[in-house]
């Protein structure tokens, strides 16, 4: 019986198993990755194809890109801004679509406008001794509107969603992080395994 050899066949058998895995750990992510940004080519691509009959594959993904960076020069000259805004205002009529417009439009001025609303990152303190503390981003400095001077509204990704929950809590509960916002949005999206 050859006790030596089957253990270091079963060792070697472990080894090419890690092997494996890291070999997902490195490929799955990247694979991902581009899976998702070439369906979302693909579907702007076809779909402005659709829309404008465009001859080459590609030209609708390029038609997209000119089109959004002149409706952004649009949208921030003084002439033309009038105009956007005039639309936007009778579209604001509407009460189900304004609803919708607003949600969407102050979710990406959120994260991309010049009023970005997720730059504060803070930690609340969950407990009365203050042990337990989460993450999150301070979003409205005052609460005065709703009578609660001393309450400031906190915004809590949740970890592998894109979800989160708006939280209102005494301004003594956080304190400032000395971290840069988007580290700490990856970091709370990873379910805090992004970082160093």
């Amino acid at each position: 019986m050859n006790l030596g050899g089957e253990s270091r066949t079963l060792g070697g058998m472990r080894r090419i198993g890690y092997y494996f895995l890291q070999g997902l750990i490195f490929l799955v992510p990247i694979l991902f990755t581009f899976w998702v940004a070439g369906s979302t080519f693909l579907a702007i691509d076809k779909w402005i194809g659709r829309l404008i009959a465009l001859p080459f594959p590609g030209l609708g993904f390029l038609v997209m890109l000119v089109g959004v960076t002149v409706l952004g020069f649009l949208a921030s000259n003084f002439f033309t801004r009038r105009l956007l805004q005039f639309f936007e205002r009778q579209l604001d009529r509407l009460p189900l679509l304004r609803l919708l417009h607003t949600s969407l439009k102050d979710l990406m001025s959120a994260f991309v406008g010049e009023k970005r609303r997720f730059s504060k990152p803070v930690l609340v303190d969950l407990s009365a001794d203050g042990r337990v503390k989460v993450l999150g981003f301070v979003t409205r400095d005052s609460m005065e509107r709703f009578g609660r001077p001393d309450d400031v509204a906190v915004y809590f990704p949740q970890a592998y969603n894109f979800a989160g929950q708006l939280v209102i809590v005494p301004r003594a509960a956080i304190s400032a992080i000395a971290a840069d916002a988007s580290e700490v949005m990856a970091f709370i999206v990873s379910g805090g395994v992004t970082g160093k």
